[in-house]
């Protein structure tokens, strides 16, 4: 039996065929509907590829902002297939309007990454984007990304080369068109260029560099001990 979304249908049918001349044996496929929104696009899907539920792969603080950030007329839909709220709880959070919508998004984002991770970092991940957007700073929390220092010998490195190295990105030109779309901050302040210079001791420190990645992603880079 192979399961999968049902845009693999035709693929899905050609592996049952293939059973049946190769190993003359039955075999059954089950499709189920892929979660798209209104315009028709893929959910689970970032500027870097995949949602994922390994923490390893996607942090609990990326997952649940993830979910915090998911368009507006999909709530309802992500609240009924990934939480076990009550249908009532479920239609008073999809009603809110206007600012009020973000609490219901808070809400779905609590739900599933406690579901997912636990309730210890469903917490974590939930303070943790209430101290960023609500002050600006850094949390003690927030995810931490570590660089292996060998790679960077010098004093001082280029913050493409630095961005790139860390993984945040998947390529130095996504780098630099967020720098170029002005979507990049470093400890609060924007970078407005792409031959900025990073002094390497700001990675050796115990607060190591702020990265703000647009509006709503942060993380913290350091240079593994």
């Amino acid at each position: 039996l192979q399961l999968g979304g049902d845009d693999q249908w035709s693929n899905m049918l050609g592996g049952m065929e293939l059973v049946r001349r190769k190993e003359h044996k039955q075999a059954f496929c089950a499709t189920v509907p892929l979660l798209v929104s209104s315009a028709g696009k893929k959910m689970g899907k970032t500027e870097n590829g995949a949602v994922w539920i390994d923490p390893t792969m996607t942090s609990p603080y990326d997952f649940y902002q993830y979910f915090r950030n998911i368009d507006d007329d999909m709530v309802e839909k992500c609240l009924f297939y990934f939480t076990d709220l009550d249908v009532s709880e479920v239609k008073r959070l999809a009603g809110l309007k206007d600012k009020e919508i973000n609490d219901a998004k808070i809400e779905l984002a609590w739900q599933v990454t406690n579901l997912i991770h636990g309730e210890d970092e469903a917490n974590k991940a939930k303070a943790m984007a209430s101290s960023l957007f609500a002050g600006g700073g850094a949390a003690p929390d927030a995810p931490e990304v570590l660089i292996d220092g060998s790679h960077i010998p010098g004093a001082a490195v280029n913050i493409v080369d630095l961005l790139t190295l860390s993984k945040l990105f998947p390529s130095k030109s996504e780098v630099r068109r967020m720098i170029e779309q002005g979507g990049l901050s470093l400890d609060g302040e924007k970078v407005e260029s792409m031959t900025l210079s990073i002094d390497t001791d700001r990675l050796k420190s115990e607060a190591g560099i702020l990265v703000k990645k647009g509006k709503k992603s942060f993380h913290v880079l350091r240079f593994k001990v």
